[in-house]
């Protein structure tokens, strides 16, 4: 099965044509345009043209050989521009290193072999590994050394084969080296699909290593438009959001994580998402590309919800071999409404100059200018309507039973839950003791960005209902054992969901055999916030202690208000001498508290805790109930006692045995319950004996193309 389009050539392309021409020619037609929005760093064509040039120059007269490649750490990023374009101009490739996690960095540098790594004293260090590598400072030398030098072009080494070095985004981070050509056909093919105007404003979230940046820079300075950049080192959601607002962003290139915590996450926002609203903070955009993992139709049709009509959203598969482009999909792209959105994610049809494979189930990638297909390590089907559909990757597949799994359809078929958002499949071990020992697959599930329950995910289904709603979809070998529930997948850098960040599940807690290890496993959703957080959120505890204490409060008032209907004269302290009739009049608040905080654990208390230790569903309801009665039944209960006559021995006999009585069978219910030992997550719903010691997650194992090439992709 074969899709693609056929090779073109731009009306624009002259011999010699290279990004960085079409860069000068903005430049030398209009100097005064701006191309850099980043607040005191702005800079326009001209400025940025004439510090690139005084950077080459400072390049040459360190000594730069032809064809040489340069590494830049990440770092600010106005700066990064003028580096990179600098080192274009000196006849030199260019890499992005990532600086924040200097192991990576180390990696990248050992990868690539730069001649010179461009880098202040800072960044230096970070990445100092002993070696010789040769480094070329920045920061107050390198504005001295470039102060005095001409702003006109140095006179240019002939170009070598290499524009720039990008690295895969998988665990192997693997260098590519891209080519004038490839890096321009890939701007052209895009600009061809998304009509870029020098009007345009672009904001791009990806990290400056990472190819959507490293490689997308090309999509405003080569169409005349402005490149908007953070102000601080990192985009935050609260940044993005006002500089998109603010900088009038047309155009924004993001990954799926970020698209929704901009789009549908926003608290400001909720009434219009509620009523499917566009987004007024955002109606200055008119076009977004969300890259880098798998984007459901749904998920696709609730972030364009959120724009204005007549707005696109491209969901953009883009390996790195192809510099960011690949495949594209938009949602005008259906022949005809289809059912089934949150089980498909489609990939859609090749970009122009591109051409998709599917041979064997695995989809290759020619790309623009290649020769050979590119083996992609990603799985997909040509479906009737033309349109490529996503349906996994290798390396994320499982052995189940001897036999080959691919966790993407299971995963899908999840997702058909109303409750469900996202979900990953996973094999763990542990299941069983000694020689009867085995794994088992353990489905974590997260909310929709939209889901409002509280705590989050607190509708998620549990393993019986989960494996109910599943019956008649997926044979038994697919169906999961066990459920984990998280408020947020993991996600990377790249905004991929991250496998192996999964939080381990908890094992039988005591076990003389070492249990779980809780220390976080060099996982930061892993050992103390294994929920699913990155840490805790002092903000938001503060605002549900406060909103607890509201609701508590008007509860209470509420309470002792139906008192008065129902027990009228039960709170008369009229004959009562003070202090004792304050005293009293606290205890009858107390009482409406803890009928308040009764009715709140009613509807809020099973679910908080199942998350702190399973120890069977029967139990844990009847736990429940009973934390419930504990709390509740002191209001109703002494409002009768005080009511009733002290000789009356029918009515006290019938209050002892209608509350005491069952405040005493509620104690002993969640004594058994809090000394009865946390059942494995591993366990059946339906009772079956705890027997796993040390849960520890497995490695995909079989990773036939493990390696594979498109580690940068988005589906």
């Amino acid at each position: 099965m074969t899709q693609g389009s056929e090779p073109f050539t731009h009306s624009g392309r002259h011999a010699g044509d290279t990004v960085l021409s079409r860069f000068e020619r903005w430049a030398r037609d209009t100097p005064g345009a701006q191309a850099v929005a980043a607040g005191t760093e702005s800079l326009t064509y001209g400025q940025l043209d004439a510090r690139a040039n005084q950077s080459a120059r400072h390049l040459l007269d360190c000594g730069l050989p032809e064809r040489a490649v340069v590494a830049v750490c990440s770092a600010p990023r106005a700066e990064l521009l003028v580096l990179l374009l600098g080192i274009l101009k000196a006849g030199a490739a260019y890499t992005v290193i990532e600086v924040e996690n200097p192991r990576t960095g180390q990696r990248q540098l050992a990868a690539a072999r730069p001649f010179a790594l461009v880098a202040d004293a800072a960044d230096q260090a970070r990445l100092d590994d002993g070696g010789d590598l040769r480094v070329i400072h920045t920061g107050g030398q390198h504005a001295v050394a470039t102060a005095g030098l001409s702003t006109d072009p140095p006179d240019r080494a002939p170009l070598g084969d290499t524009a720039a070095v990008l690295f895969t985004g998988g665990p192997d981070r693997r260098a590519v080296p891209l080519s004038h050509e490839r890096l321009l056909a890939a701007h052209e093919g895009w600009a061809r699909v998304a009509g870029p105007v020098p009007e345009d404003r672009h904001l791009i979230t990806a990290a400056p290593d990472l190819t959507g940046f490293a490689a997308g820079w090309t999509r405003a300075l080569c169409e005349g438009g402005a490149l908007v950049l953070p102000e601080g080192p990192h985009w935050t959601p609260e940044s993005l959001r006002r500089a998109v607002d603010a900088e009038r962003v047309t155009v924004l290139h993001t990954d799926p994580g970020t698209a929704t915590q901009l789009l549908v996450r926003d608290r400001e926002a909720s009434l219009s998402r509620t009523l499917h609203r566009p987004d007024e903070g955002l109606r200055s955009l008119r076009m977004v590309t969300v890259a880098g993992d798998r984007l459901y139709l749904d998920e696709q049709a609730a972030l364009l919800a959120r724009l204005r009509p007549g707005a696109r959203l491209l969901n953009v598969y883009g390996p790195t071999e192809a510099a960011g482009i690949g495949a594209r999909f938009e949602l005008p792209q259906l022949a005809a409404p289809l059912d089934g959105a949150e089980e498909l994610s489609l990939i859609g049809t090749a970009f122009p100059g591109c051409r998709l494979d599917v041979r064997d189930g695995e989809i290759h990638l020619t790309v623009p200018g290649g020769a050979e297909p590119i083996p992609t390590g990603d799985l997909g089907v040509l479906r009737p309507d033309g349109l490529l559909a996503f349906r996994g990757r290798i390396r994320d597949r499982l052995t189940v039973e001897g036999k080959a799994l691919d966790p993407h359809p299971v995963e899908s078929a999840i997702r058909s839950h109303e409750a469900v958002g996202s979900a990953l499949l996973a094999e763990v071990e542990g299941a069983g003791t000694g020689v009867n020992a085995r794994p088992v697959l353990v489905a974590f599930l997260a909310p929709a960005a939209e889901n409002d329950t509280w705590p989050p995910g607190s509708d998620l289904p549990d393993g019986r209902e989960l494996r109910r709603h599943l019956a008649g979809r997926l044979p038994g070998t697919m169906m999961p054992g066990a459920v984990v529930r998280l408020r947020r997948m993991p996600r990377d850098r790249a905004g991929r969901e991250q496998r192996a960040a999964l939080p381990m599940p908890p094992g039988r807690a005591g076990d003389e055999r070492g249990g779980v290890d809780r220390s976080g496993g060099g996982s930061k959703y892993g050992g103390k916030y294994g929920r699913g957080d990155s840490g805790p959120n002092v903000a938001g505890w503060a605002g549900l202690i406060f909103f607890m204490a509201v609701g508590l409060v008007l509860v209470a008032g509420f309470t002792m208000i139906l008192t008065l209907i129902f027990w009228p004269g039960s709170m008369d302290l009229t004959g009562v001498p003070n202090p004792f009739a304050t005293l009293f009049f606290l205890l009858y608040m107390c009482e409406c508290w803890a009928f308040a905080a009764g009715v709140w654990f009613l509807f809020a208390g099973r679910s908080r805790m199942r998350r702190h230790g399973r120890r069977g569903p029967r139990i844990t309801k009847a736990a429940h109930l009973a934390i419930v009665y504990l709390l509740a039944a002191w209001w109703p209960q002494d409002n009768f006692y005080r009511l009733a006559a002290k000789q009356d021995w029918p009515q006290q006999a019938a209050l002892v045995y209608a509350f005491n009585i069952p405040l005493m069978i509620c104690a002993g219910i969640v004594a058994v319950y809090v000394s009865r030992p946390p059942r494995s997550v591993f366990d059946e719903e339906d009772g079956d004996p705890a027997s796993v010691a040390v849960p520890v997650p497995r490695q995909a194992s079989a990773r036939a193309r493990d390696g594979s090439r498109a580690d940068d992709p988005a589906g």
